[in-house]
């Protein structure tokens, strides 16, 4: 597997962003399996030399996971910044796009008893709307429905294209939506989701997987919610 992220951060996006040595930790937790490469997902030419160089070090690319993505703005959609916005919607969906978009050829030229498979992380957002959250909800909602359209335009190459949609997730991102609402502790938004809890990111990771196995050849344009029954009302 090869491991993508900026390593840097985002002026616009008002918290810090993962880190070189973020990623080398990574690396270092699954050692040869996964090989570490700094590239920025809005970049086309930088998601071309991730789709190069996981083919050219492993010798075949059969999934990718678009995941990268930011929250910014904080207020009301008539008092979010045009660079706000732009950074959100340049992450969320043009990395996306950028990701799809390098990778679409290699994947359909595996052939399609390869099942080869393309996997995109929106967000509960993707389903619903959050206050002071427009800039985020609406980048969710086109990630769904950039992928849904990718699902059609790929389904007769035998290629899959879906989506998992994560509730309140222990991640950084979720600390960042705490401070747009002047939250103290992140279990906060526990409450938002029947199952009482937060969510683990090995959970949301678990369907990923699944998702890029053959047991999910069935599915396509599908978009799963894995929120902890946050978007079932």
């Amino acid at each position: 597997m090869v491991a993508v992220d900026r390593c840097r951060d985002i002026a616009e996006v008002p918290y810090s962003l993962a880190t070189p040595a973020d990623l080398d930790a990574v690396v270092a937790r699954h050692g040869d399996n996964v090989l570490g490469l700094v590239g920025d997902v809005r970049s086309a030419a930088d998601m071309r030399l991730a789709v190069e160089t996981a083919t050219r070090h492993f010798g075949r690319l059969s999934a990718v996971v678009a995941c990268a993505g930011v929250v910014a703005g904080g207020g009301a959609l008539w008092q979010i910044s045009d660079a706000a916005w732009d950074a959100v919607w340049s992450v969320n969906v043009l990395g996306t796009r950028r990701l799809i978009e390098a990778a679409a050829p290699t994947l359909i030229a595996n052939g399609p008893e390869a099942q080869s498979r393309i996997v995109a992380v929106a967000s509960a957002a993707g389903s619903t709307g959050l206050y002071h959250l427009a800039a985020y909800s609406a980048a969710k909602h086109a990630v769904v429905g950039l992928v849904r359209g990718v699902a059609m335009d790929l389904a007769s190459y035998g290629v899959t294209a879906n989506v998992v949609s994560p509730g309140s997730t222990r991640t950084r991102i979720l600390d960042a939506s705490a401070a747009v609402y002047g939250l103290d502790d992140v279990e906060a938004f526990a409450a938002q989701q029947p199952v009482g809890r937060l969510l683990e990111p090995d959970e949301i990771a678990d369907t990923i997987t699944w998702l890029c196995s053959p047991r999910s050849s069935a599915m396509t344009g599908a978009n799963v919610a894995v929120d902890g029954g946050m978007t079932v009302s």
